[in-house]
């Protein structure tokens, strides 16, 4: 087989694997994901091999290997630095968690393994020689552009309900359609996922919102129902997510993952507090929390601002200045220019709304060659834009109408003219501070320290030590 796809160091160390497994006496095929990528002309990352060996007779043949899976058949086959699965064919029978097999048979026969496979277009296998072995129509399904389940979905989905939400992800990710009947197996199965563990789902929304194409598989999520049925808490409608489409049209072009989270937390309403506690309940890693947070502070930070500033104020635009400073030493200047990054998306998803009014309307995805299922989020006029209305203010916080107009470039500018951002840019120590004042250390420090650190960044003070101890004794009296 000629790869294109595959970098050529891999593709020689599978095909080495798959001669000296040919050359043994067995049966052997590359298969599943990588002749699906190879197909569609994506990026081949890994490419998985299928064999008629028993896991013995694989480590018989290579020198380097590791059992990773041998229960179930899997040998990782070190071969000129790269790992390749090889795992024997196999059927499996009793999922009584929904995920795992309880009974694996290592069998004779390549169609056979394809049969337990989820679906068609992943039950694919090839040989050294370019001949192709595709029993249940995956590479025509390709062409269809349709996710279908291998046999009966109701089935394929009882046997492991992750395969719910990985028909999901297949379908955003490749912007594919649905077959109808593994949409229905999957509406009719779905209560399943109440059964998988919430890492694993965490993992396939995560692959789902970070993919091309998040809003495509956030309109499949809300049809399906599938996550409110999890372990981890959702605490949202059908009709939540929905109203949140205008705000989240431009999600896709947004490159980082942690942005693209902040924006469907703020999109759905949800405070700073609540997402924390709800990304530690769905296992996400510190930094991705701490990271997604910090923007949502910035964004209370200024709502807040916004709220307590009027126009026609003494001194309005400075306030809103030194507030705005003091949101960016507070959480960052990382989080404060994520949240400016998020404003130009929504500003930029309501004029996309403003000059297309179907541009919320996610069924234009969806090729639909076999009676799939359409992903539709409905769109709502947004509040979002440049203006430092940034959002969420309630209006019993603030009338519209009195609310200053800020706009992001302005927002950028005050950052830019900041001569301090950290406390260790300071030219003062904490030790400097405790010398001149004959105290020990203690919680007043820090916040003389970021005190010090306002005034500089604001322009108030020059950053020179011996101005600052003398700030900093002045600012003790005043205490």
């Amino acid at each position: 087989m000629e790869w294109r796809m595959a970098p050529p160091g891999m593709a020689e160390a599978a095909g080495a694997v798959v001669a000296g497994l040919l050359a043994g006496g067995h049966e052997a095929y590359f298969v599943g994901g990588c002749l699906r990528d190879e197909l569609l002309c994506r990026p081949v990352h890994d490419i998985d091999i299928t064999t008629s060996a028993l896991p013995e007779e694989v480590m018989a043949l290579f020198p380097r290997c590791v059992p990773t899976g041998l229960a179930h058949g899997t040998i990782t086959v070190l071969q000129e630095g790269y790992s390749l699965e090889v795992t024997t064919y196999r059927t499996e029978s009793g999922y009584a968690d929904h995920r795992r097999p309880e009974h694996v048979v290592f069998v004779r026969d390549v169609r056979e393994d394809l049969r337990r496979r989820d679906f068609t277009i992943n039950a694919i296998c090839c040989g050294l020689d370019g001949g192709w072995i595709d029993p249940f129509g995956g590479e025509r399904d390709l062409k269809l552009r349709v996710i279908r389940c291998v046999g009966e979905a109701e089935e394929r989905f009882e046997e492991d309900a992750l395969r719910m939400l990985r028909c999901v992800r297949f379908a955003s990710v490749l912007d594919f359609a649905i077959a109808k009947n593994t949409w229905r197996g999957l509406l009719r199965q779905r209560d399943k996922l109440a059964h998988i563990a919430v890492e694993r789902v965490r993992a396939e929304v995560e692959r789902i919102l970070e993919g091309p194409h998040p809003q495509r598989g956030l309109g499949l999520l809300l049809r399906s129902g599938l996550l409110p049925r999890g372990k981890a808490p959702f605490p949202w409608t059908g009709r939540d997510l929905a109203a949140a489409a205008a705000r989240l049209a431009g999600l896709g072009n947004l490159e980082s993952a942690r942005l693209r989270w902040a924006l469907l937390l703020h999109a759905l309403g949800s405070s700073a507090q609540c997402a924390d506690e709800l990304l530690r309940a769905w296992t996400f890693p510190g930094a991705t929390r701490t990271g997604v947070v910090a923007v949502l502070r910035v964004r209370e930070a200024w709502d807040a601002a916004l709220s307590s500033a009027r126009p026609e104020a003494s001194g309005a635009g400075e306030l809103l200045r030194r507030r705005w400073i003091a949101a960016v030493l507070g959480y960052g200047q990382s989080a404060a220019e994520g949240w400016l990054t998020l404003l130009e998306a929504a500003a930029g998803a309501n004029a996309a709304s403003a000059s297309d009014a179907g541009a919320a309307d996610l069924s234009s995805y969806v090729p639909y060659t076999d009676g799939g299922v359409s992903a539709t989020l409905s769109a709502v006029p947004g509040r979002d834009g440049v203006s430092a209305t940034s959002s969420d203010v309630p209006a019993t916080a603030a009338d519209a109408s009195t609310i200053p107009t800020v706009s992001t470039s302005l927002l950028r500018s005050w950052t830019a003219e900041m001569p301090v951002r950290t406390l260790p840019e300071l030219a003062v120590s904490g030790h400097e501070v405790t010398a001149a004042l004959e105290k020990r250390p203690g919680p007043w420090l820090g916040v003389l320290l970021n005190q010090l650190l306002l005034a500089v960044a604001a322009g108030d003070l020059a950053n020179d030590t011996q101005l600052l101890l003398q700030a900093a004794q002045r600012m003790d009296r005043d205490e």
